[in-house]
């Protein structure tokens, strides 16, 4: 790949590097963030694992490149092989149990997708992103599921359904009638797309990162040019728009859409703006914290970090 390519690929690796950094520092309620955390997962965790997935992230955006100059094929991408190897560095480089699951295996299409979409052009068209996006997903392959049921397993993360309805992440048979069944990896999220918001988001190209929370994000920052504000409003949004589906596995369906009600009341009532919304959105807080963090809401946390992520290969600058 000559320096030209190198370049564009580092570069949109940076803006999805940075996209998880400033996700993880602002301060949303029940997450990680700057001046909170969980007892065994803290900010310097997700750190370090933002640094530990930029190789894959690269990886990524370059083999999009190559099926922009025809040098490859969509299918041979590896997107399965990119989420795999972000998950085996992200643990290699901290100790703090599962951090970027969810926001791997939605950047990394976005990754591929971008590479495809600036060259040769060098500026981004998000119809075309997203179009790409859609190339992407849809173009996995068997070799893709099989390197992410490993990813997943190497995470290990909380929250998965006892059993699944069919090629269950935690049966070791589901590996093997995925290579004799031909199942790709979007024919795997079609499966658990009714119950995860991260698996509908890529077998429908991102609805709610593209249509909820990217205008919503942009709209924000330029009302209140404060961008703690506007991320975390943004989140709020989403968040009270879509129930966090994984509150609803850890707990219940129905215990996510109160903390969506409640998402909603805080942006009602202000958020960061006014002096009510603050207090509603530390008792929210509060509420999501109790239980040993069964309320997390991180679903929520990886998609926001998509949207920082596009907008910033938009051209957004902190």
């Amino acid at each position: 790949m000559d320096s030209d390519a190198q370049r564009t690929a580092k570069h949109v690796a940076s803006c999805l590097q940075l996209g998880i950094l400033l996700e993880v520092s602002a301060h949303k309620p029940g997450n990680v963030n700057r001046t909170r955390g969980f007892r065994s997962t803290r900010y310097e965790h997700f750190l370090a694992s933002a640094v530990a997935v930029e190789p894959s992230l690269e990886y990524a955006a370059e083999r999009g490149l190559m099926v922009s100059e025809k040098k490859l094929k969509p299918e041979d991408i590896g997107v399965g092989r990119a989420i795999k190897e972000a998950v085996a560095n992200a643990n290699r480089w901290q100790h703090g149990g599962n951090t970027l699951l969810g926001t791997i295996i939605l950047l990394t299409p976005i990754s591929a997708a971008a590479g495809m979409t600036i060259a040769p052009k060098e500026e981004l068209s998000i119809s075309e992103l997203r179009k790409n996006i859609g190339v992407v997903v849809e173009s996995t392959t068997p070799s893709d599921a099989v390197a992410a049921y490993e990813a997943i397993r190497l995470a290990n993360p909380s929250g998965l359904v006892d059993k699944a309805p069919t090629l269950d992440v935690n049966d070791p048979e589901s590996t093997k009638k995925i290579q004799e069944e031909n199942v790709t990896l979007c024919d795997v999220f079609k499966i658990s797309a009714p119950y995860d918001s991260i698996s509908r988001e890529w077998v429908e190209n991102y609805p709610i990162t593209f249509e909820t929370g990217l205008p919503y994000f942009e709209a924000k920052l330029k009302d209140t040019t404060n961008l703690d504000v506007a991320i975390l409003h943004t989140f709020l949004r989403v968040l009270s728009a879509v129930p966090d589906t994984l509150i609803a596995r850890k707990t219940s369906p129905e215990k996510a859409r109160e903390v969506s009600r409640e998402a909603g009341t805080v942006l009602k009532l202000g958020g960061l703006t006014t002096q009510s919304g603050r207090e509603k959105l530390e008792s929210l807080d509060r509420l999501l914290r109790e239980k040993s963090n069964q309320y997390n809401p991180g679903t929520t946390a990886d998609i926001v970090a998509a949207v920082l992520s596009i907008s910033i290969l938009k051209g957004f600058r902190p």
